[in-house]
């Protein structure tokens, strides 16, 4: 089935910005396994691997729109060097996610794509709730201080 060029244009930007993210994810992740912080680590690759669902369900779209899916394309990823500035980048991250799957869904129904739209509100969903795991994150690091928050997400530590 023929899709609209502009809204295939629109899925490849969204699976450029995935593929971003679980990069970006799978770094981060493994820096806080190196740093001993097994439950973030093991929360952030979660997180990777959504993103890699929302790739899959792109790419087939894509495909079954005649499409061709764009994957050698990654946006410039951002690598920090702290927890906290981890928290903070991939909350703006997905925000901004948010709003790209928002304004794609409208370009969907303005298309009349509903199929499209479906898949685009289901992976919207799944940001939102990313969005709302860095909230909670941040928002215990404001309440009991980071050095408390980071002591919570080591599963090892204290021999004994």
């Amino acid at each position: 089935m023929q899709g609209n060029a502009k809204l295939l244009d629109a899925l490849n930007q969204r699976l450029a910005e995935e593929l971003t993210a679980i990069n970006q994810y799978i770094v981060h992740a493994e820096m806080c396994a190196n740093w001993g912080y097994d439950k973030l680590h093991k929360a952030i690759e979660h997180q990777a691997i959504d993103e890699m669902h929302h790739a899959e369900w792109l790419i087939q779209r894509i495909i079954f729109l005649e499409g061709t899916p764009i994957v050698s394309k990654l946006n410039p990823m951002k690598i920090v060097k702290t927890v906290l500035e981890m928290v903070e980048n991939d909350q703006q991250d997905e925000l901004g996610a948010v709003k790209a799957y928002n304004e794609t869904i409208k370009l969907a129904e303005e298309v009349k794509d509903k199929a499209s739209s479906d898949l685009l509100t289901k992976i919207l969903k799944m940001e939102e709730g990313h969005v709302d795991w860095a909230e909670v994150q941040r928002a215990q690091i404001e309440q009991m201080g980071l050095e408390n928050y980071l002591a919570m997400q080591s599963t090892g530590g204290n021999a004994g």
